[in-house]
């Protein structure tokens, strides 16, 4: 099942790209959801995430209602990401536990109208990785969404959902399975992928910072990202993506905390070179996980403005070199070694000037050495007669 697309666009001819914080904006006067909502939207960000973190607690119900109307209204993404921590794969006890949690996160989301729930499985504890365990998970979130659906309602229902319109419009939320970033916590990539693939409605959640530090410094350039994207294309398929990015420290394949970005070993610009470059396909939602949350949200975007602008540079370049070798001519491959001609040439002319810089440089100093050398006097510096056995 896919959602539909929701929100204002970014991007190429069919590119689709939200960005924003997981949660309420450290520059946000105020603390709620709906007044953080106004500040992303003035910041020109278009997605938030809900953290619950915890068990969602129901006098905050009407606070989320209202997040849910205005989201509807506006246009801006909603997603809310369900308790941090999970044991999915432990005991019954622990797994119910687990489960009781994130009840109370897929009632809110229904609430706020979230287009993502996002949940984590926890360690594999008593169990190996491999098909078996992928199966148990499987199950348990096919009863998952299930749940999801009987949340948002039937649509015959007039009198219970008229405040809620996006029941009769908008599909229930996609149930996202977010990726780990621990050795012995169950997600890796391939993973949820194969999950993904068996539940109907659930949808990966690419978590850069954790598959970066899982994969021991992975993601460091756009050819990373861009095999990445096409693994989950390709075993996954659709085009729609939703991904958290943050910095991240990490040590011997696992993850320690996260940090802003700029203090980290993975970097934004390769990842934003590749949504320029080769993210017209894409519908991807990016929220920023970082301790900065919509300073480094705004980070993002700068940068994938700055690389899409590089991009279009090159483009009109490209475009100007056809016409000069329409008009003059020549083909585009003569064209282009005539340029590459002129650039060496260029190139030689600035080292031989610099090199001559450089020489004038030197001889007045040579001089000064020199000046300096005649007007010295009597030195007792000379070395010691071979006789002086002292």
């Amino acid at each position: 099942m896919k959602g539909e697309p929701f929100g204002p666009t970014r991007g190429g001819r069919e590119m689709t790209l939200r960005l924003g914080p997981a949660g309420v904006p450290l520059s946000c006067k105020g603390r709620t959801i709906v007044e953080g909502m106004d500040d992303i939207t003035a910041l020109g960000l278009d997605a938030m995430e809900i953290q619950t973190v915890r068990t969602v607690q129901p006098k905050n119900f009407d606070q989320y209602w209202q997040a849910g109307i205005l989201s509807w209204d506006s246009g801006l993404e909603m997603n809310l990401h369900g308790p941090y921590y999970a044991e999915l794969l432990g005991s019954r006890r622990e797994r119910n536990r687990t489960l009781t949690k994130m009840e109370a996160s897929m009632q809110a989301g229904k609430i706020v109208n979230a287009r993502h729930l996002v949940y984590h499985v926890g360690p594999y504890g008593e169990n190996d990785p491999g098909s078996e365990t992928n199966e148990q998970v499987a199950n348990i979130f096919s009863g998952v969404v299930e749940r999801v659906h009987q949340i948002w309602g039937d649509e015959s229902d007039e009198d219970d959902y008229a405040a809620f319109p996006w029941v009769h419009k908008a599909k229930p939320s996609l149930v996202g399975i977010e990726t780990s970033g621990r050795q012995d916590l169950w997600g890796t990539v391939e993973e949820v992928i194969e999950v993904c693939n068996h539940v109907e409605g659930t949808v990966p959640v690419l978590n850069m910072a954790h598959i970066h530090a899982r994969g021991h410094g992975r993601m460091r350039t756009s050819e990373d990202y861009s095999e990445l994207f096409e693994q989950v294309r390709k075993q996954y398929g659709g085009k729609k993506f939703y991904c958290h990015f943050a910095g991240i420290e990490h040590r011997m394949g696992n993850a320690l905390h996260y940090t802003q970005i700029k203090k980290s070993d993975l970097k934004f610009e390769p990842f934003a070179e590749f949504l320029a470059e080769e993210g017209e396909w894409l519908d991807i939602t990016i929220i920023s996980d970082s301790p900065l949350l919509e300073h480094d949200a705004m980070y993002m975007l700068q940068h994938y403005d700055k690389a899409r602008q590089r991009l279009l540079e090159i483009q009109a370049r490209d475009e100007r070199r056809i016409k000069l070798a329409i008009e003059a001519g020549m083909s585009t491959e003569e064209l282009e070694m005539l340029e590459k001609e002129v650039s060496e040439s260029r190139k030689g002319d600035k080292d031989d000037g610099a090199k001559k810089t450089v020489d004038k440089k030197k001889k007045p100093a040579a001089k000064a050495a020199a000046k300096k050398g005649s007007s010295k006097m009597m030195s007792f510096d000379e070395k010691a007669d071979k006789d002086d056995v002292f």
